[in-house]
């Protein structure tokens, strides 16, 4: 897959991982209707509500957000999630490829702790992926209370 580890998507990764840095997604695209050339399209600091307001219903894409929630009134955490976007318009083929090159862009965006298949906004939303971040994290102090 190329493009994946160009330096201005290496550097939004690290700007997005950075506890330094105001930015909290990264969004990456198909350069072209054919071929698997990514692009970063966007950065933000405006956390998954705007990430979502740029993802394009008439593509696949790769986003990769900072989330952070409190487990209790002492403690708050930060983990990252890898969203792979497939719009309602995507094409087929490039819907079949996802499968694979979904596995390349995880090679690079490695730190993640859960990553979401998304084909519409509402699978998006927040409560739902921090319950799946306080699951898969293992240490619910909040009593399973979401």
């Amino acid at each position: 897959m190329s493009g994946i580890d160009s330096p201005d998507i290496l550097a939004a990764y690290d700007a997005v991982r950075s506890d330094k840095e105001a930015t909290n997604w990264l969004l990456l695209s198909y350069a072209g209707a054919v071929g698997d050339k990514l692009t970063l399209t966007g950065t933000g600091s405006g956390g998954l509500d705007e990430l979502k307001t740029k993802l394009d219903d008439s593509q696949a894409q790769y986003g990769y957000v900072r989330v952070e929630y409190a487990n209790d009134t002492e403690s708050k955490r930060v983990k990252f999630v890898l969203v792979i976007w497939i719009g309602e318009g995507t094409k087929v083929m490039r819907k079949a490829r996802v499968s694979i090159e979904s596995g390349n862009v995880k090679n690079v965006l490695t730190h993640h702790s859960i990553s979401v298949d998304a084909r519409d906004r509402g699978d998006l939303e927040e409560k739902d992926i921090v319950a799946r971040l306080r699951t898969a994290g293992g240490a619910d102090y909040n009593g399973g209370r979401g």
